[in-house]
């Protein structure tokens, strides 16, 4: 019987613990986030990568693979080779990052899940609302651990301003406005880097660009801190730059439970943006405003009383259960890298406790389960819907 990786007697007002040993993971896809995410992954100190499928010729995969430290033997050419091969291995990955084209996350996600292998998929989850609910369903029969890479919730001030909304700090929530701005494809020739064109590629990035890519962000970002589910859209989807297949902006209108109204716009061409995603959370009381490129701060406004901020780092209004995911003091910059390092944190967590055979303490952890990547897949099927209806309302299933 295999030792333990979690102590005993874990408690949810503690600081995340060490395991007994680092954990293994495998890639799936080598492409620049893969690169970020192992890092980050890396970085938490819970784990090591262990193995890869990164292309699809064997020669390629050996190549890549070296260029990762991975021994010839654990570089495969196909992820359903990987699988099967990890799993029969007794020094075999405990979990897996999907980092693929979207057109091959449901497939790969099911070949793990059937191997008995934790995921931690890109987002959006899958293509198809129909692919989505089969990874669900997979989940619920095998009872593995699954995890979606919506990384923006995973930053401490966002933890932070979801802790202040659900004290009621701010009142009741009266309006949800969020933004997702960037200007990475003004120039033309972008959509010929091997980068980008799959994302404008129908058949691999599915029916949207944009809306898949940076409005999913967005839309869990909304929910996630406001703790309401999005509940109608009316959508335009729109070419606004140099001709091409798919949409780079969207703009919407939303509604949450309780028949709060929103806005939700999202854009790659917004000149002098570059991580422009903005979250703004108002209510009865005051709000809440976090914005991506200033991220160390939160600002808190409660009406009749002084603007606050409220600065990423130890004390100062910043409660326990944030403190847990800062790595460095205050003063000291945090970013992106740290935001992964969280989400593969509590990642790691999750994976222990279904080896280990127990029960996390409840609301220990907060990372994006599988569950909030279906919601995503099912928010781009209704703005798709609403858009091809000339903007109409659309209640999300």
């Amino acid at each position: 019987m295999s030792a333990k990786l979690l102590p005993e007697n874990l408690s949810a007002a503690s600081n995340f613990p060490v395991l007994s040993r680092r954990l293994r993971l495998g890639i799936v896809g080598g492409g620049r986030i893969a690169g970020t995410q192992a890092m980050a992954a890396r970085m938490s100190g819970y784990w090591e990568v262990a193995a890869g499928a990164l292309s699809s010729k064997p020669e390629q995969a050996v190549a890549r693979g070296a260029q990762w430290h991975l021994p010839e033997e654990r570089c495969y050419a196909s992820f359903a080779e990987m699988a099967k091969a990890e799993a029969e291995r007794p020094d075999g990955v405990d979990a897996v990052m999907i980092t693929t084209p979207n057109h091959l996350h449901h497939p790969a996600a099911a070949a793990f899940m059937d191997a008995g292998i934790a995921v931690l998929c890109d987002k959006p989850l899958t293509n198809e609302v129909s692919e989505a609910q089969a990874l669900l369903e997979l989940q619920q029969q095998t009872q593995g651990v699954f995890g979606v890479s919506y990384v923006m919730s995973c930053f401490p001030m966002v933890r932070q301003a979801r802790e202040i909304v659900a004290r009621g700090n701010i009142g009741k929530i009266n309006q949800i406005h969020v933004e997702f701005m960037q200007d990475w494809m003004i120039p033309e020739e972008v959509s010929e880097a091997e980068h980008v064109k799959w994302r404008l590629d129908p058949a691999k990035s599915g029916s949207t660009s944009c809306v898949g890519d940076i409005g999913t962000h967005a839309a869990h970002l909304a929910s996630f801190i406001s703790g309401l589910a999005m509940t109608q859209l009316r959508a335009e989807m729109h070419v606004c730059g140099a001709p091409k297949p798919l949409e780079d902006t969207v703009f919407m209108m939303t509604r949450y439970a309780d028949e709060v109204p929103g806005t939700l716009m999202a854009t790659r061409l917004a000149a002098g943006n570059r991580g422009g995603l903005r979250v703004r959370i108002f209510g009865s009381k005051g709000g809440v405003e976090w914005d991506l490129e200033q991220a160390e701060q939160l600002k808190l406004n409660i009406f009749g009383q002084p603007d606050q901020i409220i600065s990423r780092g130890h004390g100062h209004g910043v409660s326990s259960a944030v403190e847990r995911l800062v790595r460095a003091g205050r003063g000291f910059p945090e970013g992106i890298i740290e935001a992964w390092g969280n989400l593969y944190t509590e990642f790691a967590l999750a994976v222990a406790a279904r080896k280990d055979g127990i029960e996390l303490p409840e609301g220990w952890l907060a990372y994006p389960e599988l569950e909030e990547g279906v919601k995503g897949v099912r928010f781009i099927e209704a703005v798709v819907s609403s858009s091809q209806a000339g903007g109409e309302w659309v209640t999300l299933s």
